[in-house]
């Protein structure tokens, strides 16, 4: 079992930037791939950033490339995501999750295995 926490949310002007942190324990946090989703009021859950148990490979949506940064500290047991240059657009419960896969399937929410509780980020205009 892997139990996730995120944190880091909460409200910023749009063009500001947050660190959203997510925190795990239970299993050697080295051995996933972990990767940040989100939800908007009213919509379905979708795939923002993964990247690999290593740390060397990362995969974006478009929608957020160039602005935010997935990273993980091994050591730590710890995924973390940059965000810069936020849009309203980017207003939604942030989760974090790990996966015991791989491939294609780190972009999709059937591919992980393990998600926490979300944060929020709101993004003011």
């Amino acid at each position: 079992q892997v139990q996730l926490v995120e944190s880091g949310g909460g409200l910023v002007q749009a063009g500001g930037s947050l660190r959203l942190s997510c925190a795990a324990s239970g299993r050697t946090f080295s051995t996933q791939a972990t990767g940040w989703f989100r939800q908007a009021a009213g919509k379905e859950r979708e795939f923002v950033a993964t990247i690999a148990r290593s740390g060397g490979n990362t995969f974006y949506a478009d929608s957020v490339k160039g602005r935010f940064t997935i990273s993980r500290d091994n050591a730590k047991n710890t995924v973390f995501l940059q965000m810069n240059s936020l849009k309203p657009e980017d207003t939604a419960v942030y989760y974090c999750a790990a996966s015991d896969r791989g491939g294609i399937l780190l972009l999709v929410t059937g591919g992980y295995d393990y998600w926490g509780q979300g944060t929020q980020v709101t993004v003011s205009s």
